[in-house]
């Protein structure tokens, strides 16, 4: 599944689109900047998964801090029946880029 840039990302956020973010950073990290995804540490994802049972078959965007940790998440979460997960490129620290 093809990842999405911030660019795409904040248009579809900005046009007002409803969209299925899960941000698999820390609970403090997600205290100082979020993007009022579901909050669901990487670590804890596998004990976790079933939270996101209602959007196997929808598409699901990961995010952490530069896209590593939700690269790791895409990858798992795809092997476990998700059929449309994409990482965000550049996570949240993108993000912040491209707003300041």
């Amino acid at each position: 599944m093809e990842d999405i840039t911030i660019e795409e990302f904040n248009k579809r956020l900005e046009a007002g689109e409803k969209l299925v973010v899960v941000d698999v950073r820390e609970e403090w990290e997600f205290d100082e900047a979020n993007l009022n995804g579901i909050l669901i540490p990487l670590g804890e994802l596998r004990d976790r998964l079933e939270e996101l049972d209602a959007y196997r078959n929808q598409e699901v965007i990961v995010h952490c801090r530069s896209g590593k940790r939700s690269e790791t998440a895409k990858k798992f979460m795809l092997t476990q029946g998700f059929t449309h997960v994409r990482n965000m490129l550049g996570g949240i620290l993108a993000y912040q880029a491209l707003k300041s």
